[in-house]
């Protein structure tokens, strides 16, 4: 594999990885903004810009568009994310410039007609109700709430039915010339790509974008903690929890990770196998950490008969207080083997790698080679990640959500807040 990376006058990056025995490619642009870019009268608007992309532009209709890359065999797509907006496709090798001028066209030329506005609007609407009634996104959102209190990022990436409704295409125009910035875009390719090809196109089809940086969106506040029970009639209750983690460029980011993966990251982890395997208490449970420019997030998930919501609390604490200090080398050896897995098996991906690429280069300006992650997953052994661990519980108040009905949620995420208090207090004796 080949990584080449080429930043032009625009401060747009170009960075692609040639894989010669495919031939498939895949190819999108990366943009450094997302949900916590926007103002208060803005919540929702990255994520309808991401919509509209696909409904016109001032060269192709909506459906031209999409007749386009299907009539070649690709597929064309998009999402939106708290930090970051990006637009993908997947095409056949000959196909790569035709792909990268549909990129470039729905996001230099898009046309916002209004009556595509409106229906897609419409259509937002609909996917912010079909999410209400998805208890694990609704707990989530509450959670987020919790976490950043008055801020971006702890509002939900679909707007609600009255930001959307006070949308228009100015506003879009605006949005897009503030934030759709050279300096925060990322063209990323990778499979059967000529660098230099792709480098001359994207010069050409974004020449367009300003040169200048971005305003720089709120820095991220964890907030004190807490809980919430919020009320419905479910069959079962959902509990989730979090703390502040560590951000990407955390030299301790690898370890934390480690940490989580021994914790809930698969079958083999400890919750697994003591609240599911050994106790029966639930069919569903797991913890994440997800690092951004300035925060980090480490959360945690599971659904339970409400009778049982207590309990599961508590056996959850329990479990986290006891991996922070009964770690072993074969669990930590486990967890890097299914890092590295992971890493080395995105590779063999030109969606999975194309994404790599992009997201490196936004997070620290630089694609990181293989051989630096695989020696930073092998630089964790169990006392980094023992200290990481002691250091996420020593770094916030927990904030718990729980969803459902029954008097058992109450004491369920009483046990939850206790989680970093019983910690500090074993220290102290």
């Amino acid at each position: 594999m080949s990584v080449d990376i080429t930043r032009l006058p625009s401060g747009l990056t170009v960075v692609t990885d040639a894989m010669p025995h495919l031939q498939t490619a895949a190819l999108g642009v990366w943009t450094g903004v997302g949900g916590r870019d926007e103002k208060p009268n803005e919540h929702g608007i990255s994520h309808l810009l991401e919509h509209m992309a696909f409904k016109g532009t001032t060269n192709r209709s909506s459906r031209e568009i999409v007749e386009e890359i299907e009539a070649v065999g690709g597929d064309l797509n998009a999402g939106t994310s708290t930090e970051t907006t990006a637009y993908y496709a997947r095409v056949m090798k000959a196909d790569v410039p035709l792909a990268l001028d549909v990129l470039s066209d729905i996001l230099a030329n898009p046309s916002f007609v209004p009556d595509e506005l409106e229906r897609e609007k419409s259509v937002i609407v609909q996917e912010i109700g079909a999410a209400q009634d998805t208890p694990d996104d609704v707990v989530f959102e509450h959670l987020n709430e919790l976490c950043y209190p008055d801020q971006p990022m702890g509002r939900s990436l679909l707007g609600t039915a009255k930001t959307l409704k006070r949308f228009d295409r100015d506003m879009l125009r605006d949005y897009l010339a503030t934030h759709y910035r050279g300096p925060e875009m990322v063209v990323a390719a990778a499979g059967a790509v000529e660098h230099d090809r792709i480098v001359d196109d994207a010069a050409r089809r974004f020449a367009s974008f300003d040169a200048t940086p971005a305003p720089k969106p709120q820095t991220a506040m964890f907030g004190p903690g807490g809980s919430r029970v919020v009320r419905r009639e479910l069959e079962q209750a959902h509990l989730t929890l979090a703390l502040e983690g560590v951000p990407q460029t955390d030299l301790s980011l690898f370890s934390l990770q480690v940490f989580t993966n021994t914790l809930g990251g698969g079958m083999s982890s400890r919750l697994f196998q003591e609240v599911r395997e050994k106790r029966g208490l639930c069919y569903s449970i797991y913890a994440f950490h997800a690092p951004y420019t300035d925060t980090g997030f480490f959360g945690l998930y599971t659904g339970t008969d409400p009778a049982d919501a207590p309990e599961m609390m508590e056996v959850v604490v329990d479990v986290i207080n006891e991996a922070v200090e009964t770690l072993t080398e074969a669990e930590v050896a486990r967890a890097k083997a299914q890092m590295k897995a992971g890493l080395l098996m995105a590779l063999e991906s030109c969606s999975s790698r194309a994404e790599q690429l992009a997201r490196h280069v936004l997070a620290y300006g630089r694609p990181q080679t293989v051989e630096e992650l695989v020696a930073r997953i092998d630089a964790v052994d169990v006392e980094s990640t023992r200290n990481a661990a002691r250091a996420l519980l020593s770094r916030s108040r927990p904030a718990v959500v729980a969803l459902g009905s029954g008097r058992g949620l109450d004491t369920a995420v009483n046990f939850a807040e206790g989680l970093t208090r019983s910690k500090a207090k074993a220290r102290l004796h």
